[in-house]
């Protein structure tokens, strides 16, 4: 439609009016509307199940075992990718537009944590979903993958925050904006899990994550580098950045990335990786508590919007206790 047609009243437009601004808009594109409107009337009209693909996404489940509950892991880690999916989109409406308000700022961001907290609530499907004896015995099957591995997820980070936020906290001094982006990416914090602590190697786990994704990922780094959410919110107008609404926004999208969802899983973790007489190995070989748990991570996409005693506490409190850090007056 041409986008001199106000689409409100597209309703109540008339025959006349509807197939006059069909033609201006095919015509705007040097196409003959004709020839599009003979295509529509030889079309079969639209379905559900052929608009959601529902046959080919329901076959994309395949288990490695006959335990029941494989399926249920399988089919909670592809919402999990899905919902990765929604987020970058999200998160692509505020990077990519030139000049954005604080309003609309925030409207994509509290998007993005609304799919956060959906994120976080689900993961009593996997705490209480699955029997421990099943699960224990069909993640063996899963070695050495691991939701380590969810390469969108990693886009979500470099597209919130600067690189710098993202180092391992013992090497952030020893980085800046010169730094050559192989150098950064070698020192993110999550490159720790990628180590194999009794031989100082790269475990199984990082060479096939790094085999994949390594090249893509620099591209992306490189692409996010001044737009990503941060870089972003600073080149905002003062006003903007001082905005109650926008500032609560940003401060509940990383306190919910960073610290709820975070526990939330290292707590789904728990379950059953401590379920023996010892504590398991997560299925990649990475010290996963120290790994997984905020306090050790230090990861904060937004620092100059916290106190430093919200810094300080960062990760130690409990979820109920850590709530009213979230937002400012």
């Amino acid at each position: 439609m041409n986008k001199k047609v106000d689409l409100l009243n597209f309703i109540t437009m008339t025959r006349e009016e509807l197939l006059k601004a069909i033609d201006e808009k095919y015509a705007a594109m040097g196409q003959n509307a004709d020839v599009h409107l003979s295509g529509l009337l030889h079309a079969e009209p639209i379905t559900y199940w052929d608009y959601i693909q529902v046959e080919a996404l329901l076959g994309l489940q395949i288990q490695r075992t006959q335990l029941p509950d494989e399926m249920v892991f399988i089919m909670y880690h592809q919402i999990n990718e899905l919902l990765f999916k929604m987020i970058l989109w999200e998160i692509d409406q505020v990077a990519k537009l030139e000049r954005i308000s604080a309003e609309k700022f925030a409207m994509h961001l509290d998007r993005v944590a609304r799919y956060f907290d959906m994120l976080s609530n689900s993961f009593d499907i996997m705490r209480d979903g699955m029997e421990v004896e099943q699960y224990m015995k069909f993640r063996d099957t899963l070695t050495p993958a691991s939701g380590f591995q969810s390469a969108q997820y990693r886009k979500i980070e470099f597209a919130s925050t600067e690189l710098i936020n993202l180092i391992d906290f013992r090497f952030r001094a020893t980085i800046d904006r010169n730094t050559p982006y192989e150098h950064a990416y070698n020192h993110l914090y999550w490159q720790v899990a990628g180590i194999d602590h009794a031989t100082g190697k790269m475990n199984k786990l990082m060479a096939n994550f790094q085999k994949k994704y390594k090249t893509e990922f620099l591209h992306f780094m490189e692409e996010y580098n001044t737009i990503n959410l941060w870089t972003k919110f600073k080149s905002l107008p003062e006003a903007d950045q001082k905005n109650v609404m926008l500032v609560n926004a940003m401060r509940h999208y990383d306190h919910t990335v960073n610290v709820s969802w975070v526990m939330h899983h290292l707590n789904a973790a728990k379950k059953y990786l401590n379920s023996g007489e010892k504590s398991a190995e997560a299925t990649g070989g990475s010290e996963w508590q120290k790994y997984m748990h905020p306090r050790y991570q230090r990861r904060i996409f937004f620092p100059e919007l916290w106190t430093k005693e919200e810094l300080d506490q960062w990760g130690i409190d409990n979820l109920e206790g850590h709530k009213n850090l979230t937002e400012v007056v």
